[in-house]
């Protein structure tokens, strides 16, 4: 059971950049105190997003959005953004992404906010890419999870969609998921499930489990949505089969410790989505960078 995102809300994509501003010229308006000594408001030139890495790009989106806040809050006109792939696309060392055309005081001070943000959607999409890429003909999918960088969930799951990979849950909110620590607390997982189905009776319920006996408890106790938590492959063989046997339309997820050497081992079992929180939590960047060609002053 995965929940659909959308494309990045505009409102989001709004707040986001405006965190990121202030992080990076202080409260607005602002400074850049290297760019705004040495280079004329009226400087006008264009800029290259380049990639320096074969991958995946994502976040690009999100690139007028800081243009045009720069350009707010230094009083210059909005650049022009030709956008050249769209997020997703598979890309090769020295592809041209975008060009930015406008004053230069707004590329340079845009710069480094517009390549965190997409250097980091594109190394999540790139990363992506290889699961389902490895996954490819087997019919299970790739998770994300909630490990996700504080203030950049929403970007780092629309990346995940964009590198061929399928959200879960978004929050704690939208789904619940009764883990060990829950059965610990309400005394079983039966209990559990009971107490969220009570309180809660519109959310979809997934539980975690560790055991076969685990596993067919859960089931017994109306989950439809299954983890299959760090078991080895002998063993999530035998859950998959026990389980479908009593219900076929159980969603199974296997989760923990999975590598790409194993992934499709690991869907041979027959579950529906292999779980990675290493797709946002561990995924090194995309170098991209903006090569500045002045054109006029």
């Amino acid at each position: 059971m995965t929940v659909p995102t959308p494309a990045l809300d505009p409102a989001w994509i709004a707040r986001t950049v405006e965190v990121a501003l202030d992080e990076d010229l202080g409260p607005a308006p602002g400074r850049d105190v290297t760019t705004q000594s040495t280079i004329s408001p009226q400087a006008v030139g264009a800029a290259d997003l380049v990639a320096r890495q074969d991958g995946v790009v994502a976040g690009l989106v999100v690139i007028p959005e800081v243009v045009g806040q720069v350009a707010a809050r230094l009083g210059l006109a909005v650049p022009s953004v030709d956008q050249r792939v769209p997020d997703g696309t598979r890309v090769a060392r020295g592809d041209v992404l975008a060009v930015l055309t406008g004053p230069v005081q707004v590329l340079l001070v845009a710069e480094r906010t517009l390549l965190n943000l997409a250097s980091r959607a594109s190394g999540v999409a790139t990363h992506t890419r290889r699961w389902a890429d490895a996954l490819e003909g087997t019919g299970a999918l790739v998770l994300d999870t909630r490990k996700t960088t504080p203030g950049l969930r929403a970007l780092e799951k629309y990346a995940v969609r964009c590198g061929g990979g399928t959200n879960k849950r978004m929050g704690l909110y939208d789904v619940a998921m009764v883990k060990d620590n829950h059965v610990v607390a309400a005394g079983s997982v039966s209990a559990a499930v009971a107490a969220v189905r009570t309180r809660y009776p519109d959310v979809t319920i997934q539980v975690e489990a560790d055991t076969l006996q685990q596993a067919l408890e859960a089931v017994a106790a109306g989950a439809r949505f299954l983890l299959l938590d760090n078991m080895p492959t002998p063993l999530l063989t035998e859950v998959v089969a026990a389980v479908r046997a009593v219900d076929p339309a159980v969603e199974l997820e296997a989760t923990g410790n999975l590598t790409l050497d194993r992934a499709r081992e690991v869907a041979s079992t027959g579950v529906d989505y292999l779980s990675v929180g290493g797709l946002t939590h561990s995924s090194p960047i995309l170098d991209l960078a903006l090569d500045l060609e002045p054109v006029g002053r």
